[in-house]
């Protein structure tokens, strides 16, 4: 059971983290901005920032950067615990392998994290 809740969570931040690179590629693409700047040439005061004056890259960047971290404060609790597990467990293979599968687990959600956050910082630089 525990180990459904891991992939569901990492699937819902890897969704996450998709759909706000989608939403950014779409919403730069087909502003109001856009179009006018295109119609009226690039001497009339057109920048790459929206009508809204909100930084689309920025706003994107900032939750990515705080998914991550919560990410990486969920797998070092994670890791703490599964090592005291391992501790506690008076040489029970159960116990212990139990341990040591949520330790994999926790390094495979940071590995995801920062692989997302990699993509994500990419996606945004080159766009």
């Amino acid at each position: 059971m525990k180990h459904i809740r891991l992939l569901v969570a990492a699937f819902l931040l890897l969704a996450g983290v998709g759909g706000a690179v989608l939403a950014t590629s779409s919403a730069s693409a087909d502003s109001p901005k856009s179009v006018v700047c295109s119609t009226l040439g690039s001497g009339t005061g057109c920048t790459t920032t929206p009508t809204n004056g909100v930084d689309l890259k920025g706003v994107v960047g900032a939750v990515v950067n705080i998914l991550s971290l919560i990410v990486g404060i969920a797998a070092v609790v994670v890791i703490i615990i599964s090592g005291l597990r391992m501790i506690t467990a008076s040489g029970d293979s159960s116990s212990i392998a139990t341990a040591r599968t949520s330790v994999i687990y926790a390094i495979v959600g940071l590995v995801v994290a920062a692989a997302a956050q990699l993509i994500v910082k990419y996606v945004l630089h080159r766009v």
